[in-house]
């Protein structure tokens, strides 16, 4: 494997059982994405978008193919070794915020870091200073903005310095205005860290942003601009 690839996937397939037969949600998927490069993943509602977003995190599993993270193939690994490459290596942006009501804004932050047994407070709060919440630190999200409420999802996804960052649909319940600051927010502190982003978007504007487009058309890759010769 080449050591600037960080994702690799592989002849990946998806397909669940109906009554009427089986349903194939995605269908011989392949590509690779070098360190430090944005991708976003479009098509339309029902295309597989989400699905091939939640396999590549290891969120779900595939009928067949394999997803290599940093040249470890993931679903040669169990639940729990899944668990500790995500903590160790993955930040997640997603539309609904997924922040958690009964912690503030610092405490959503300080989480991750926490969890890797880390030092959690102070680089918190330079997060949220970078995001522009200073101020609103110690607020719980029932009382933040969608847009605050975003800014503190993407300083908790950069909080940890991943080596991969997956979006989905990141500015998608956000006003175009605030959507547009958010994705500039992000595409900023994505450089800022160097990671590997994987976002997937309706709004080809946020689309055109990323180095590469993976359009998926009833599961198929009806365009790509990575190369999947890749082996």
């Amino acid at each position: 494997m080449d050591a600037d690839v960080v994702i690799e996937v592989s002849h990946l397939k998806k397909h669940v059982a109906e009554a009427t037969g089986t349903l194939d949600i995605l269908d011989d998927i392949s590509f690779a994405l070098e360190r430090s490069t944005t991708l976003a993943i479009t098509g339309s509602s029902g295309s597989g978008k989400s699905t091939l977003l939640g396999i590549l995190a290891g969120l779900d599993t595939p009928s067949s193919g394999q997803v290599r993270l940093m040249g470890k193939n993931i679903f040669e690994m169990d639940e729990d070794a899944r668990a500790v490459l995500r903590a160790q290596n993955i930040g997640f942006v997603f539309q609904s915020f997924q922040l958690l009501p009964n912690l503030t804004a610092l405490e959503n932050v300080m989480l991750p870091l926490e969890l890797q047994g880390q030092p959690a407070r102070e680089a918190a709060q330079q997060m949220l200073e970078r995001v522009g919440l200073a101020s609103r630190m110690n607020h719980y999200p029932k009382t933040l903005s969608g847009g605050e409420k975003q800014r503190v999802a993407l300083a908790r996804a950069f909080v940890v310095s991943p080596a991969i960052l997956f979006a989905d649909e990141p500015t998608g319940s956000l006003d175009t205005e605030t959507g547009q600051r958010i994705a500039d927010l992000m595409f900023e502190m994505n450089r800022e860290k160097a990671a590997t982003l994987v976002l997937v978007t309706h709004d080809q504007k946020l689309a055109a942003r990323c180095d590469n487009t993976i359009t998926l058309i009833s599961g198929r890759l009806a365009a790509t601009v990575p190369d999947p010769d890749w082996v």
